[in-house]
């Protein structure tokens, strides 16, 4: 599945005790504004990876949603670094992906088509957004 390896490292690449799972994202997401930073910067490969498998609309802005809820989430000091650990977003995405593609032929197929209208239309305020919040970051460390 397009994007699962980085979905895993992020949320859930290092067990816990008590069975549960925490990723790099929720590892970074302790240093405070180091985790924005993280969050910001690698989000967009999945939600890339989706618009090149040209999935459709729908899709592509529930990926978005969980974007914008994963951020808003995390801007929360400490409750929200907990609850961004329990949300997965990564690993959410890429389920959406998957559930959205198919049989494994399909997904071949959806390689071959792209859909540059979504994807501008998805990219330009999700750049936005992210450029928004890696300057706020920057601003809140040298300000």
């Amino acid at each position: 599945m397009p994007g699962s390896n980085l979905a895993w490292l992020l949320d859930s690449a290092s067990p816990l005790p008590g069975g549960y799972r925490i990723g790099l994202d929720g590892v970074t997401g302790l240093v405070p504004r180091l985790g924005d930073v993280v969050a910001a910067l690698q989000w967009p490969h999945i939600v890339v990876e989706a618009v090149r498998l040209s999935v459709s609309a729908s899709v592509l802005l529930r990926m978005e949603l969980n974007v914008a809820l994963e951020l808003i989430i995390a801007a929360a000091p400490v409750a929200g670094d907990l609850l961004d650990v329990a949300f997965k977003a990564s690993e959410r995405k890429v389920r959406q992906l998957g559930a959205s593609l198919g049989p494994p032929e399909q997904v071949q197929a959806l390689r071959r088509r792209s859909s540059w209208t979504v994807a501008a239309a998805l990219a330009v305020p999700a750049l936005v957004l992210m450029i928004g919040l890696v300057a706020l970051v920057v601003a809140s460390l040298f300000g």
